[in-house]
């Protein structure tokens, strides 16, 4: 059975419709990503690339991962915060350039960027990052990453 796609844009070659997930009968649509390789986002014209532990571009879409926190690089509260941010978006880079991944649907946040859960056989790469000290869960008690 072919399904439609969600809004996310993105090109047929890069998609292919997964199995449908728990959550699709409450609406959400998951989808396969495969064969992109992504770096540090660089200047303005962003298309694939990852902007910090959290947010990253695919096709030109923003996403952000809706679940986890990681400390800023932009506008980090201290030098500790912005090493840490450092380090959790090149290992979230790592993550993401390891394979296939599904981004399962989950909204639109206040700055229009697209909220989506990235997970590799069943596991959630955000899971990866809080394990490893890099990331918070989302919703959880805010860790003050400058102590």
């Amino acid at each position: 059975m072919i399904r439609a796609l969600s809004t996310l844009a993105l090109p047929a070659l890069l998609l292919m419709p997964s199995a449908p997930a728990a959550g699709e009968r409450d609406g959400q649509v998951s989808e396969q990503v495969e064969g992109v390789t992504f770096a540090k986002c660089e200047g303005r014209g962003r298309v694939t690339c990852v902007v910090d532990g959290d947010t990253f571009w695919l096709n030109g879409t923003k996403i952000r991962v809706a679940d986890i926190d990681t400390p800023e690089v932009s506008r980090p509260g201290c030098a500790a915060e912005r090493a840490l941010g450092e380090r959790a978006t090149v290992r979230f880079t790592a993550l993401l350039n390891e394979g296939g991944f599904t981004l399962s649907s989950s909204g639109q946040d206040r700055y229009g960027r697209e909220l989506r859960v990235v997970e590799r056989d069943g596991a959630s790469v955000g899971a990866a990052l809080v394990r490893e000290g890099l990331a918070e869960e989302w919703g959880g008690p805010r860790i003050a990453w400058c102590g």
